[in-house]
């Protein structure tokens, strides 16, 4: 029989693997994402996220002890990967204009292949309307001070025109975000490069000439 001396020598437990325990997160997680967008979140059991990794289920509570802690852990994992992605393809570009034509391609992008992601959005916004700001709008409006600065440099250089900082974001953020559910909700195929494109050319050019510009700024509409 073991003695007291003898866990003594045999030292105290081993600590836990802080790496494999993220990786175990990450895992349940993930596979989270892709039952609750399929299934809806009042009909997900956290059992079949659980034998999708061949794990107990009390193992997913030890992990994230609700239902709804491990759903919205769900959502802000894919927003954080959103701007990470985002972030990543802005940070190639060197000049602002260029970082802003690349943070438009890539949120397109990030929304073509994550399409579980929108379904999230759609069951958050059912599920907790009542008590919460979504979650996509938090990291939004947290996420605003680096474009904003850069924004408000582009109009100092005299690169964008004379108009308020909150307005580029707000119409820039509204047009995306209104493209990703149409995207989901109408099927769309197309490319999101060539729909990066038709928004860029849009929002940059704008859809009038350069003499309807003109004439009304002079006063009244084209004869």
């Amino acid at each position: 029989m073991e003695t007291i001396i003898d866990k003594c020598k045999r030292g105290p437990g081993r600590p836990p693997d802080q790496a494999l325990q993220e990786r175990r997160k990450e895992e349940i997680l993930h596979r989270a994402e892709a039952i609750f967008a399929k299934h809806g979140y009042p009909n997900t059991d956290l059992q079949w996220v659980a034998d999708a990794l061949g794990l107990s289920k009390g193992t997913i509570y030890r992990y994230f002890p609700t239902k709804e802690e491990l759903f919205l852990e769900t959502v802000r994992r894919g927003v954080r990967r959103m701007r990470e992605h985002i972030d990543h393809a802005a940070a190639r570009a060197a000049d602002p204009v260029d970082r802003i034509v690349e943070a438009v391609r890539a949120y397109l992008e990030f929304f073509k292949t994550s399409p579980e992601l929108v379904e999230l959005f759609i069951q958050e916004r059912a599920e907790f309307k009542e008590h919460r700001k979504p979650i996509y709008f938090e990291h939004r409006d947290a996420a605003r001070g680096p474009w904003r600065e850069m924004i408000a440099g582009l109009i100092a250089a005299g690169r964008i025109r004379q108009v308020p900082v909150e307005r580029v974001i707000d119409v820039l953020g509204d047009v995306l975000y209104g493209t990703m559910f149409t995207n989901h909700f109408a099927g769309r195929d197309k490319g999101y490069q060539a729909q990066a494109e038709d928004v860029l050319d849009v929002v940059l050019n704008g859809i009038l000439s350069e003499g309807e510009r003109k004439t009304r700024a002079a006063g009244g509409p084209a004869k």
